[in-house]
């Protein structure tokens, strides 16, 4: 039982491993001939407590794994912070670059339970009349479930992200503009960098937020030019937002079109004074932004955090009224032969949307998987050190096969006497 448990305090909080058969050989090279001599160590998956070799699941969902969410939350928090501030090899002058923090939401599907502010951010009562908390479980849903607008609803979030891509090639044709460049001069001067995820709001729409920033032309290492300042990107992002449209299907005679709704919330970021004395740090936006990765269509409306195999799963599961015809909207849709390159049934769960949940472009900041490869090369050092052994001077062997995931009841059991990952504490343990 000792050996399990520091088996299982290796995952490091992970709930839902996934369980690996084989084995991994690790031998000693002769870097002068090239020969393999003896062998340093050797690691069969039978011989483990678990009888089987587990690995973090590394799930971004908090509702499926806490921990390993919390990883990738943590991951996300230095993705975003590293492109405002520099670091992880991202040269620390982007600080002085101009950038901002821009939310985009959806258009209307129909008027839904709110809690309206005032000018002075007072809460006023909704249209029905009522002043909601905070966590009233019917904000978000439609104040006249049979008249809103569930295709188009559905139909929004499956076009939410190719709208991305049209509002981000409209940018830099309104920045060069600006600037009285052409698109093809733009790209000699100066660069529109960006990075974003996506949030459900409670009425089960996607929106997304985005630190967008202005580069020189070979992105963070080169200063912007004199002309790139923070308002002309402001004024840029408000107009291409307003001409980004994508068309949809046309269903049953009606043609469906896309665009941003009209609440577009753009803000410069600075270190100190903003917004009547609010503060918009580079930590507080990247906080932000980070923890929306981990969370999902389930987080906001009480839907799935996993696909469906069948419509009829819908009757045995304790989700909202809402999310149920959400769900049974992009499952009725994607029975059409139309709308078959949407893939709704497959994404009926995340209410149509299948969109990747953080995304940036290509020079804005590190990457996720840099950020991986550097923690599995520290833990490797480690293990090497410990071993007293040079990994230039090791062959490694390894073959490994699935042989499922979870844990048992026991391990199940076992786990919850350890202590919880960082960053997981109060957080509910999940098998």
């Amino acid at each position: 039982m000792p050996a399990l448990l520091r088996q299982l305090a290796g995952l490091g909080g992970c709930t839902h491993p996934i369980r690996l058969d084989g084995h991994r050989t690790e031998c000693d090279v002769n870097t002068r001939t090239g020969e393999i001599g003896n062998v340093l160590h050797h690691l069969d998956s039978t011989s483990l407590p678990a009888g089987h070799l587990l690995v973090r699941c590394n799930n971004r969902r908090t509702t499926r794994c806490a921990a390993c969410a919390e990883v990738y939350r943590r991951d996300t928090f230095h993705l975003i912070t590293s492109g405002l501030r520099g670091g992880k090899g991202v040269p620390e002058r982007v600080a002085a670059h101009p950038r901002v923090f821009a939310t985009f939401t959806a258009p209307s599907f129909g008027p839904v339970h709110n809690r309206p502010t005032g000018p002075a951010r007072s809460v006023r009562r909704c249209r029905c009349g009522t002043l909601h908390d905070q966590d009233d479980p019917a904000l978000g849903t439609p104040l006249d479930p049979d008249t809103y607008d569930y295709e188009a609803a559905v139909l929004w979030n499956a076009h939410a992200g190719p709208l991305w891509r049209r509002f981000s090639t409209y940018l830099r044709r309104e920045v060069a503009k600006r600037a009285g460049l052409t698109q093809r001069a733009f790209r000699e001067y100066a660069r529109v960098s960006f990075a974003k995820v996506a949030e459900y709001q409670k009425r089960g729409a996607v929106h997304f937020h985005a630190v967008i920033r202005i580069d020189g032309p070979e992105g963070g290492d080169t200063p912007p030019p004199a002309w790139a300042t923070a308002e002309l990107l402001t004024d840029a992002i408000q107009a291409a937002t307003a001409a980004a449209r994508v068309d949809g299907p046309v269903i049953d005679g009606r043609a469906h079109a896309f665009a941003f709704g009209r609440q577009l919330d753009v803000r410069t970021i600075r270190s100190a004074d903003f917004d009547g004395g609010q503060e918009l740090t580079e930590r507080a936006v990247a906080a932000y932004i980070a923890k929306y990765a981990t969370k999902g269509a389930e987080t906001a409306t009480g839907a799935l955090d996993r696909p469906l195999k069948f419509l009829a799963e819908l009757a045995q599961l304790d989700i909202s009224d809402h999310a149920r015809r959400l769900i049974r909207t992009a499952w009725t849709l994607g029975a059409r032969k139309d709308l078959e390159h949407l893939r709704l049934r497959a994404w009926a769960h995340m209410l149509g949307f299948r969109g990747h949940f953080s995304t940036k472009s290509r020079r804005y900041s590190t990457t996720l998987g840099a950020l991986r490869d550097a923690r599995a090369a520290w833990r490797r050092a480690q293990a090497a050190a410990a071993a007293e052994t040079e990994p230039d001077t090791t062959l490694v062997l390894a073959h490994w096969v699935y042989a499922g995931t979870g844990l048992t009841d026991a391990e199940a059991w076992l786990a919850e006497t350890l202590e919880p990952a960082p960053g997981t504490e109060g957080e509910p343990t999940r098998a």
